[in-house]
């Protein structure tokens, strides 16, 4: 066993797996042990992730427990990627999506933006922003004020930036920043909403449950046919693109099942206006 093993979740997996097999067959640790030749205390180790279990051994279990080939393989396949992934040093990261969004944003012609809590970046005041960053990590106010500089900078070029944003009524009533600095982020949406590059959505208090509740997404487009429609997603912990294109057109059915609940762009402009009037 390595020394100091920590199990991965995948570990764990492939030890529920064992566990389920031996189960499904009725036998218990002792029996099991004695048919595949393991100690009871060697098979218990390996249901519960104490230590890795080796392609080998699970290959034997299966055999034993008479599991379809397609079934043990494919936990097999688990064992060898975690046995690779830990014996791999860990390297630091040769690539950080975060850092890099602003060039993709720079570089795209559209972006379709679903936020849950904060207006989208593109459309932030730096007072805002700044507000944001304070609150939660003060490094990464330079990332978002790129990010906000490059939308800006795209929305006023000759061939502007198209950009469709989705967000709930919660984003307009969550003064950021305070009552001066929300009104003056509120009164720049209802600026940019006259835009003709600009389609700006709301999805109301009252509507329920909507598509893609709780899970914010950017979807960026290019103009070269060689370079495939990206989603961005973004934790606190870090960013990541998706550019498998099944999953990216996933995400591209839920942002237009969220323009169909939301309201037009009307009657988000007359939703923008009466928070400001509040404030």
């Amino acid at each position: 066993m390595p020394k100091d093993f920590r199990a991965t979740t995948l570990e764990r997996a492939i030890g529920r797996s064992l566990a389920s097999w031996r189960n499904e067959r009725g036998f218990s640790l002792t029996e099991a042990g004695v048919r595949v030749g393991f100690s009871s205390a060697k098979l218990s180790t390996m249901e519960n992730a104490v230590q890795p279990s080796t392609p080998v051994d699970i290959m034997a279990l299966g055999y034993v427990y008479r599991v379809p080939a397609a079934q043990w393989q494919e936990v097999v396949l688990q064992a060898q990627y975690a046995e690779r992934r830990r014996s791999k040093p860990r390297r630091p990261e040769l690539f950080d999506p975060t850092a890099d969004f602003a060039h993709l944003v720079f570089e795209a012609t559209s972006l379709r933006a679903f936020t849950t809590d904060l207006v989208p970046a593109v459309f932030q005041l730096a007072d805002y922003s700044n507000a944001v960053a304070r609150a939660d990590d003060p490094a990464r106010a330079a990332v978002v004020d790129r990010v906000r500089e490059s939308g800006a900078e795209r929305l006023k070029d000759k061939d502007p930036l198209a950009v469709q944003a989705v967000f709930p009524e919660a984003v307009l009533r969550q003064v950021v920043g305070g009552p001066r600095v929300m009104k003056a982020q509120l009164l720049h949406l209802m600026e940019l909403s006259e835009d003709p590059s600009v389609s700006l959505r709301i999805v109301p208090r009252g509507v329920g449950a909507y598509p893609a509740m709780g899970s914010p997404f950017t979807l960026l487009g290019f103009p070269h046919r060689q370079h495939d429609d990206v989603v961005y997603f973004e934790s606190f912990i870090r960013g990541a693109y998706v550019e498998d294109q099944g999953l990216v057109d996933l995400c591209a059915r839920r942002f237009a099942g969220l323009r169909q609940v939301a309201l037009g762009d009307g009657e988000s402009l007359e939703l923008i206006a009466e928070a400001a009037a509040e404030l």
